[in-house]
C-alpha cells in the first residue's frame, strides 16, 4: 500500500473466542481485512487457524465476540446465510463431492447466489479451463490440484464477495499453486473480491498476499504489510 492510501474494511473478526470442550482455540482473536486485498493467517500447527476460518464461515459458533461483513454483523448467521450474505468458503481438504461431476459440483456452488441465478458463469471456466474441458468427469477422478480448482470454481459461482480459503496450496503441484495466486491476484484487481486465506507456504505469501495476520497459541501476535514480514517474524513464530 502506498502511503497515505487506504482501504475500507471489508471483513471483520472483532474478539473473537472459541473453545472445544475446556481447551480454549480462539483467545480474543481481532483482524480486518480490507477490501479489495490478499489478507494471509500463518502460524504454526494447531494454532487455531482453521478454527477461526470455520468461525468465521459460520460453521463454528464462538463463545463471544462478532464477525461483521461490509459493516454486516454476520454473528448470528448461520454457514448458509452467511454465504448468501456473500462468503464463500474453499475448505481445508477441498471437501469436493466425488460422486458428482464438475458440472454438477459447481452447481452445488449456485443456491449461494443472491440473484438465483442458475447458469454457471462463464469467467469460472475461463480462469479453469480444465473444469469446461473435464466436466462430465466425476471430481474423485481428479488430481489434488484439479480438485483445488474446483473447489474455488464451486465457491465462486455462489458470488461471494469475500473468498476464504484454508490452505489452498496444501498438497498440491508448484506449477497449480502459482496458477491458484495468480488466479487470486485477478479475481481481486479485476472482479472486485476481497481474499482472506490460511498459507504456510512463505513464498506463496510473498508473492501473492497484501498483509499477513500471524496467530501463536489462539492470539493474533503479529500483523502488517508481507513487505514488513521479517526473517525475524519469521523465526519467532514459524519456523519449527
Amino acid at each position: 500500500m502506498m502511503a497515505g492510501e487506504s482501504h475500507e474494511t471489508m471483513l471483520s473478526v472483532e474478539e473473537l473466542s472459541f473453545s472445544y470442550g475446556a481447551v480454549r482455540v480462539l483467545n480474543e482473536v481481532s483482524l480486518s481485512v480490507p477490501r479489495g486485498r490478499i489478507v494471509c493467517v500463518m502460524g504454526r500447527n494447531g494454532v487455531g487457524k482453521t478454527t477461526l476460518m470455520k468461525n468465521v464461515m459460520g460453521l463454528l459458533k464462538p463463545e463471544f465476540g462478532m464477525v461483521l461483513l461490509d459493516g454486516r454483523d454476520l454473528t448470528s448467521l448461520s454457514a448458509n446465510q452467511r454465504a448468501r450474505a456473500g462468503l464463500g468458503l474453499v475448505p481445508q481438504g477441498r471437501q469436493i463431492f466425488p460422486r458428482l461431476t464438475i458440472e454438477e459440483n459447481l452447481r452445488v456452488g449456485l443456491q449461494a447466489r443472491r440473484d438465483r441465478q442458475r447458469k454457471i458463469p462463464e469467467f469460472i471456466y475461463e480462469i479453469f479451463p480444465l473444469l469446461k474441458e473435464m466436466g462430465r468427469r466425476k471430481g474423485g477422478d481428479l488430481s489434488g490440484g484439479q480438485q483445488q480448482q474446483l473447489a474455488i470454481g464451486r465457491a465462486l459461482v455462489g458470488d461471494p464477495q469475500v473468498l476464504l480459503l484454508d490452505e489452498p496450496t496444501e498438497g498440491i503441484q508448484p506449477n497449480i499453486i502459482q496458477q491458484i495466486g495468480e488466479v487470486l491476484l485477478y479475481l481481486v484487481e479485476e472482479k472486485g473480491l476481497t481474499v482472506l486465506l490460511v498459507e504456510q507456504y512463505l513464498e506463496f505469501v510473498r508473492e501473492f498476499g497484501h498483509e499477513f495476520v500471524l496467530m501463536d497459541r489462539g492470539r493474533v501476535v503479529a500483523q502488517g504489510e508481507t513487505a514488513d514480514l521479517t526473517k525475524e517474524i519469521v523465526q519467532a513464530h514459524l519456523t519449527v
